[in-house]
């Protein structure tokens, strides 16, 4: 096993580059695509044998647990880029350390948001005006959910110690493992047991502690540097701190994106139910696209971060040409094919003609600006890979917000069609991919002059 495990991480920093970014990025961009899918699943259940104001409430949530599950992503791509970095300069203690690190704090910061969560839900829901007649069944959703938090946690972060040894394949047999206990805890707990929103909240509970547990098993059954031990759970206040310094700016980055969305969405919601509803088809069409173009993204993470860490900065440079190609090549060959086919897609959801009509406007706008998206992801990837995360952050922050909120506040307020808001996105997405593009020259050009490897 442990011969395995080493040829593992020796093809991440030798030999050919695209078969190897490719046979990564895949199971990520599958991992994303299954969770979206049994996600659909939950809420699809709870509105056919509950009822509309039980699907509302799970809905409705939907806004605060995507903030918050962005942001302790992000952080958790902290662990995976500090643990690549260390193992390309063949620092085993160091892995091992930051690995238990990763773990412990996961497990902290789950039972903080817990705690917190339990409190705040109420407030937080009020907040986001979710109707009267809702409310105690979105509060309670929300409160069981916050209970799964540090098993929710757990699992990320044990998936990115996995992936920062190039192993992207275990963590997503866990995942379908948990899918499916979870849509069959559902069926036992809404149809069977006639639960509501409570059902399909413990389902994901249950099904997310399954799948930590699956992957601590996994951790601790190893026999290399990443095998976690419970006896040597501590903190290591040094990594902990590059671990938060690589994976906070990651983590608000993501979080922009979710903010601005909400933003967006809000004026959508201006528009009438026929744009609303178009747009949200075609949304759950056009996510697939998103998890492949972003998975060659983190990929590029922990490539770069093994080579960096390796100090073999040529090879870094290699990686992220690589994934560019075959990220953009990817991106627009998909937006031709689910275009095509688009109002297919779209009647899958409803046959309206005016609501398949919005939708094809909003297809149009996002696949064929996936290309312009694959350039923020590879380079924000990359300078992640080179720990320099705070960067892409800032130019994300400024680039996707300051255009989106100007966008829908001067020219969508002239001209209030969904043509013309849609355009905030490739707008948006190209001054971002400018920015992250001039970034990346002057820290390539920094990194080969200086031919730097600071630990």
């Amino acid at each position: 096993m442990l011969k395995m495990h080493q040829r593992n991480n020796a093809s991440i920093l030798e030999g050919s580059i695209m078969d190897k970014l490719l046979m990564f990025a895949l199971p990520l961009a599958v991992t994303g695509i299954l969770s979206q899918l049994f996600n659909a699943a939950d809420v699809a259940i709870v509105g056919r044998f509950v009822g509309s104001a039980a699907m509302a409430a799970v809905g409705c949530n939907t806004p605060v647990i995507s903030l918050l599950v962005s942001l302790f992503l992000g952080v958790s791509l902290g662990v995976n880029v500090v643990i690549s970095r260390l193992t390309g300069m063949k620092n085993e203690k160091a892995v091992s350390r930051a690995a238990h690190t990763g773990i412990l704090f996961s497990l902290l910061s789950g039972l903080f948001l817990l705690l917190l969560g339990e409190w705040l839900a109420p407030k937080i829901l009020m907040l986001l005006s979710v109707p009267e007649d809702v409310l105690p069944m979105a509060v309670l959703y929300l409160r069981i959910y916050f209970l799964g938090m540090p098993v929710i946690f757990l699992y990320n972060f044990e998936s990115a110690i996995f992936r920062s040894r190039g192993d992207t394949r275990t963590p997503l047999a866990c995942l379908t493992i948990a899918g499916v206990i979870n849509v069959i805890l559902n069926v036992i707990f809404v149809v069977v047991c006639k639960r509501s929103v409570d059902g399909v909240a413990w389902a994901t509970v249950i099904s997310n502690a399954i799948s930590s547990m699956i992957l601590l098993y996994k951790l601790a059954r190893r026999e290399d540097a990443i095998r976690i031990s419970l006896k040597k759970l501590r903190m290591d206040w040094g990594l902990l701190k590059r671990i938060l310094h690589v994976g906070m700016p990651v983590g608000l980055q993501s979080t922009v994106f979710a903010i601005s969305n909400i933003l967006v969405q809000s004026a959508v919601n201006s528009l009438g139910s026929d744009v609303i509803a178009g747009a949200s088809a075609a949304f759950n069409i056009e996510i697939f696209v998103y998890y492949l173009i972003n998975s060659f993204g983190q990929a590029c993470a922990t490539f770069v971060g093994q080579n960096y860490g390796a100090g073999n900065v040529a090879r870094c440079r290699k990686i992220t040409a690589r994934a560019l190609l075959m990220d953009v090549c990817v991106g627009m060959v998909l937006a031709v094919v689910i275009y095509s086919v688009g109002p297919s897609l779209l009647s899958l959801f409803n046959t309206e003609p005016a609501i398949i009509s919005c939708g094809m406007v909003r297809l149009k706008y996002i696949l064929f600006a996936e290309g312009i998206a694959a350039v923020i992801e590879v380079f924000s990837g990359t300078m992640q890979g080179y720990e320099q995360s705070t960067v892409p952050a800032v130019i994300t922050f400024l680039g996707v917000c300051s255009v989106r909120i100007t966008w829908v506040y001067t020219i969508f307020r002239m001209a209030p069609s969904f043509g013309t808001l849609m355009i905030c996105y490739p707008l948006s997405w190209a001054v971002t991919g400018l920015g992250l593009v001039i970034a990346y020259l002057i820290l390539r050009r920094r990194l080969e002059q200086t031919k730097e490897n600071i630990v």
